[in-house]
């Protein structure tokens, strides 16, 4: 009797083993197959919805940073943000026609840092490559005032599939006085690139880009505080819909997508923040 229960083990841990190594690849190959098929822009209809969504949230942002009070926005956690340990959760997921809308907070304490750390970190555009290695690959900037620049930006990333992205942004960054600045990007435009690196590359038309990423919007919140810096960044984007039948296997690596990058980007900067600086 005991045979039947080992073996019935033994199958489940082999079959277990094959789905991790079938499921990157037959995923990757889903996102291949229907990427043709997806709505090769975002709508009329979607954009719209987007620029709504966008007026709203920074219609709330412009109340929350107007005081000191509340310039950092509650988070649904119970338990307190840490270096170690940024709190992430996930707003909205929307779809829209033809698309879909993520909105994600990420919350992080980065003790003894300064408001003036940050925010000299985040006007640095040249050193974003180093900063934010490997998913930054190049980054320049053209300033048309002190607070306010236009960013252009090549990234890569390496999920299921590795997909290369050139990106412009509008930045701005503002205060409410030393110890409350924040900062405001908006895409302004966001190609797929194929081939990068090689004779070959070029953008793809938008009839055979994925749709990984469309627009985005980034806002970032930070005040100082007893023993150190509360850091809030907000991310606002709009990527492809998922295909009709196969949300089952795209949907958790898109709503992963998101996340992860925020992770990464208050990892990176809680590292720069937290080095040691040399003595003058």
């Amino acid at each position: 009797m005991s045979r039947v229960p080992l073996r019935f083990s033994a199958a489940s841990r082999s079959l277990r083993v094959m789905t991790r190594r079938f499921v990157p690849f037959s995923l990757a190959l889903v996102l291949m197959l229907t990427a043709h098929s997806a709505t090769a822009a975002p709508t009329t209809a979607a954009n719209a919805a987007f620029d709504e969504y966008a007026r709203l949230l920074e219609t709330r942002m412009a109340a929350q940073h107007s005081s000191a009070r509340n310039f950092v926005s509650q988070t649904k956690q119970e338990r307190a943000p840490s270096q170690a340990n940024p709190l992430v959760e996930r707003v909205a997921m929307t779809n829209l026609p033809g698309a879909l809308l993520h909105h994600w907070r990420a919350t992080q304490f980065i003790p003894n840092a300064r408001v003036a750390d940050l925010d000299s970190l985040l006007r640095n555009f040249n050193a974003y490559p180093k900063l934010f290695a490997p998913q930054v690959e190049r980054a320049s900037r053209t300033l048309t005032s002190p607070d306010h620049a236009r960013l252009e930006m090549r990234a890569r990333q390496r999920h299921v599939l590795t997909v290369v992205l050139d990106a412009e942004y509008d930045v701005s960054f503002a205060r409410l006085d030393l110890q409350h600045q924040y900062s405001i990007s908006r895409s302004t435009y966001i190609h797929e690139i194929d081939s990068p690196g090689t004779h070959a590359e070029h953008v793809l038309p938008p009839d055979h880009e994925h749709g990984f990423l469309w627009r985005q919007n980034t806002y970032w919140s930070y005040e100082e505080t007893d023993g150190g810096l509360l850091i809030q960044v907000e991310s606002l984007s709009l990527t492809r819909s998922i295909p009709i039948g196969i949300g089952w296997a795209i949907g958790p690596y898109v709503e992963s997508i998101p996340r992860e990058s925020l992770e990464f980007t208050l990892h990176c900067i809680s590292v720069a923040l937290t080095v040691p600086k040399t003595a003058s």
